[in-house]
């Protein structure tokens, strides 16, 4: 479905990533794991065409995508929710959600997606008309879900899901992310609890300085002293 191939994104002469290659097949949990200052994010705004790469390409469904504006990319089916949920804090949970229906894949099934949305999220339903900026944090991170949803996304990029949350409000948003991908949707997962993304993966990518040190199944990494050690404190 998506294949990056051995892109390179420099921030002026500090180079984030370096000969970066994966593929994501259609229906999986893709986890990338590493450090902070790894690259993930770097990885993600690329694919997400908020970042261009200075080498590579990235492919969508056979489409290169390298260098295309974020919007193109949203409408061609790629989501993004980002770091920090980024919510709109002085509009409302039901503005917050229209803009996701902005896209044009996505206004004429904006009342669908909307019902499918306030289900899954039950919470925003009540508070459609509060401001998204008064939200808890695990409420903040459900809208931010939502107004991607709301797009009708094929592929969504979750950086860091789980970022600031409550432990409880955490296995929810995961929990929500396997839900999601049950139905159909393929998922690539930025997410600082390894050991629970690994657990949701099929597969998986390791992001150390910039260049992937590791990949396989989410079982296999599971099980590589590499990973423990590094990642799992075992």
């Amino acid at each position: 479905m998506l294949a990056v191939e051995n892109i390179d994104v420099f921030y002026g002469d500090a180079q984030a990533l370096d000969g970066v290659s994966l593929e994501i097949g259609e229906g999986a949990i893709v986890a990338i794991v590493g450090a902070n200052g790894a690259g993930k994010t770097s990885l993600i705004r690329t694919i997400a065409g908020m970042l261009s790469p200075a080498h590579g390409r990235i492919l969508y469904r056979g489409t290169n995508i390298t260098g295309w504006p974020s919007y193109r990319v949203c409408d061609l089916g790629i989501g993004q929710v980002a770091e920090g949920r980024q919510v709109f804090p002085t509009l409302s949970v039901a503005e917050n959600l229209a803009v996701g229906a902005m896209l044009p894949r996505a206004r004429n099934l904006r009342e669908q997606n909307l019902e499918k949305v306030y289900a899954m999220f039950p919470v925003l339903m009540e508070r459609r008309q509060q401001a998204a900026g008064t939200l808890s944090g695990g409420e903040q991170q459900m809208l931010a879900i939502g107004r991607c949803l709301m797009g009708a996304p094929d592929m969504v990029l979750f950086d860091e899901p789980s970022l600031g949350l409550a432990p409880a409000v955490v296995q929810n948003v995961l929990r929500c992310v396997r839900d999601l991908n049950r139905d159909g949707l393929t998922c690539v997962l930025v997410e600082q609890n390894v050991a629970v993304s690994l657990k949701l993966a099929s597969h998986a990518y390791v992001l150390e300085n910039g260049r992937i040190t590791i990949a396989g199944s989410g079982e296999a990494l599971l099980a590589d002293d590499r990973v423990r050690q590094a990642y799992l404190g075992l």
